[in-house]
């Protein structure tokens, strides 16, 4: 024994397992059988997380190349997808471009007030300078009454008719715009609410009826692609499902055959599932180059326009938002349509 324990060769261990007693080597059998169980033990978790995903990524690389084996059939499917989702996408992208070009014209919203006759112009400037400090005021501009008369003599045409009156009859107005945060509907309402209770002021008008209707028709146009988009997702559902249903019934036998060598449903389910997946995400990606290629048509046209107008608006495109919600619905529908054809076909194929 002791020997044994001295020697350095490498039969070193054998004269030690020699000299063991039966009961001494039972137990050493014993504890490495328990110590190589329990590696075993521990190994297996890990080996069946591992050999999940990689069965996961297996069936979502040979899904792909099923479809890619019948290109013709998978191309149609996925435009019927891509249009479906195009059209929603495309008029959100149209309604963001309205919405930030009435940003802009409702910088130029005014609210006129129309003072009392017989204001001192000293406490009218007064006034204005009062106003100026207002929150969500951003310029105010004091027509007096000479003024007002001279522009309405310029642009009415009845300067003989005014020659004859004995006074001026127009009062002094002063002209508030208010600053780009303050020229909501809702915000220039409170403003007008506040203005109006001013003692000097005879009236106040708010010269933004048109950004209120526009407003409005945006909102409109809002529950409209909402609507739109529920109706297209629908009937994306619909030919997923359809699409998937035809595959199953194609499959029919392979999928008996497999039930018997014990196969689950959610074993058969996988490839499936993994068909509408990139049925989606195919459709997603045609409707984001759809809609950028009707932008890009669609730029130059309305960057030459705006320069007429002096403006310098241009059409925005698709952003990472919009995008990310895009290839996730398109993705959404396509596994809830699989699942929900898959759910129902395939209780009714059983091995008889």
């Amino acid at each position: 024994m002791r020997g044994a324990l001295r020697s350095n060769g490498p039969l070193a261990i054998l004269p030690l397992t020699l000299t063991l007693s039966p009961k001494g080597e039972r137990e050493h059998t014993e504890g490495c059988i328990e110590s190589t169980m329990s590696d075993k033990a521990k190994q297996k978790p890990r080996g069946k997380i591992n050999a999940y995903f990689t069965h996961h990524l297996w069936v979502l690389v040979s899904s792909l190349g099923v479809l890619w084996r019948t290109p013709l059939a998978t191309l149609m499917t996925a435009a019927v997808i891509g249009i479906a989702l195009a059209l929603p996408a495309g008029l959100h992208v149209l309604l963001q471009n309205v919405q930030q070009l009435s940003t802009g014209w409702e910088g130029t919203a005014q609210m006129s007030l129309f003072l009392k006759s017989g204001v001192p112009e000293t406490r009218i400037k007064a006034l204005a300078d009062k106003l100026r400090n207002w929150e969500g005021v951003a310029e105010v501009r004091y027509i007096s009454r000479e003024q007002a008369l001279a522009e309405f003599r310029a642009q009415s045409g009845f300067g003989g008719a005014l020659d004859s009156l004995d006074e001026n009859p127009l009062p002094a107005v002063l002209v508030i715009r208010p600053t780009a945060e303050a020229a909501e509907p809702a915000q220039m309402e409170l403003l007008l609410g506040k203005v109006q209770k001013l003692e000097p002021v005879d009236l106040a008008q708010l010269d933004m009826e048109w950004v209120r209707r526009l407003a409005g028709i945006i909102e409109l146009g809002k529950r409209g692609v909402l609507l739109l988009g529920g109706l297209l997702g629908l009937a994306i559902l619909l030919v997923v499902g359809n699409t998937i249903r035809l595959t199953i019934l194609g499959r029919r036998q392979e999928i008996i055959v497999t039930k018997l060598i014990g196969a689950t449903n959610a074993f058969i389910r996988r490839p499936f599932l993994y068909t509408g997946f990139w049925y989606g995400l195919m459709g997603a990606v045609l409707a984001w180059l759809l809609v950028a290629s009707l932008l890009g048509l669609l730029s130059d046209p309305v960057s030459r326009l705006s320069f007429l107008y002096n403006s310098d608006f241009s059409l925005g495109g698709l952003g990472l938002e919009t995008v990310l919600i895009l290839l996730g619905s398109g993705i959404g529908l396509g596994l809830l349509g699989s699942w929900l054809a898959v759910g129902r076909h395939l209780q009714e194929i059983e091995p008889t």
